[in-house]
């Protein structure tokens, strides 16, 4: 399995990009903002992608063990 981390802020770190849209066979959001913001820069480059909103709220610091914890738990159910 191969991951990759992108945000949709300006500010990102590492900001999303259509490659890496391309290249993902699952794409996970925290909020559902997310995805609707996902859908209206990348809309081209989703058709055929899954995209799962965890409900998460996006307030936790980088690496925050709760985060952790609830990102183990919420995404383990999606993966094969």
């Amino acid at each position: 399995m191969e991951v990759d981390s992108a945000g949709l802020s300006p500010d990102a770190v590492v900001p999303v990009t259509p490659e890496q849209i391309e290249w993902a066979d699952l794409i996970f959001v925290v909020e559902s903002s997310h995805r609707r913001r996902l859908n209206e820069r990348f809309a081209r480059h989703l058709r055929g992608k899954r995209v799962v909103v965890l409900n998460i709220p996006d307030d936790y610091a980088f690496m925050d063990p709760a985060l952790v914890e609830l990102l183990q738990n919420k995404v383990r159910r999606h993966l094969r």
